[in-house]
């Protein structure tokens, strides 16, 4: 069997670090041996770019400037963590990938898709998840989670507001009908134990051995 890699994706709120998280931990106790990651960071030159990316001070960053800052997190974690650990036989599990760029870049910041695929592409070398599971929250809701979680001080993603979440949100879902063999469209306004449960059900019943599928 080859390991699954698996990535939650959603608007800034909608709970993709915390559905990450209550998976991985429920594979764990099950005593499977899993990496979890997250985009962008997950590595230590990663963190260091999602400080510059996520920091309101640099609120004149060009467009493609921050796709190229993406795709360099993404190539580092993609080369030291991810691309290893499947070929250690280990699953991957990750806070967000190469559809968020789709979204945020190429749709909401307007940018193309075909430039951010080819981006992509680069920093990938190829490596395409097996199952993206889309948690869809509409946007008020997801500012004011945003402003309970961070006593509304917002990063300088959130704080282009919530026309531009409205349109990386709509990007996603068509993403997701897009390609519909590898995506999942949860409803992210119901408890993080319902997704929870949800999400692991989904994933059963798309992999009956997940967090592994059968080799071809």
């Amino acid at each position: 069997m080859k390991p699954l890699f698996i990535v939650f994706e959603g608007i800034d709120g909608a709970g993709t670090t915390t559905q990450c998280h209550c998976l991985c931990a429920q594979l764990r106790a099950a005593g499977h041996d899993i990496v979890q990651t997250r985009e962008p960071g997950g590595t230590e030159a990663g963190e260091k770019i999602r400080a510059l990316l996520l920091d309101p001070a640099f609120d004149c960053l060009d467009n493609r400037a921050e796709l190229l800052l993406y795709a360099a997190s993404r190539r580092q974690l993609v080369a030291q963590i991810i691309q290893p650990a499947l070929r250690s036989h280990k699953p991957v599990i990750s806070d967000r990938y190469t559809c968020s760029s789709l979204a945020y870049q190429g749709i909401a910041r307007g940018l193309g898709l075909p430039l951010v695929r080819q981006v992509n592409d680069v920093a990938t070398a190829g490596l395409h998840a097996d199952l993206t599971i889309y948690l869809d929250l509409d946007v008020q809701t997801a500012l004011a989670r945003r402003k309970t979680r961070s006593a509304g001080v917002e990063d300088r993603i959130e704080k282009a507001g919530t026309r531009f979440q409205a349109r990386v949100r709509e990007a996603y879902l068509e993403l997701a009908r897009e390609n519909p063999a590898q995506s999942l469209v949860l409803d992210a306004a119901q408890t993080a134990e319902t997704v929870s449960i949800q999400v692991y059900d989904a994933l059963i019943e798309r992999f009956p051995q997940f967090p592994y599928r059968i080799s071809v």
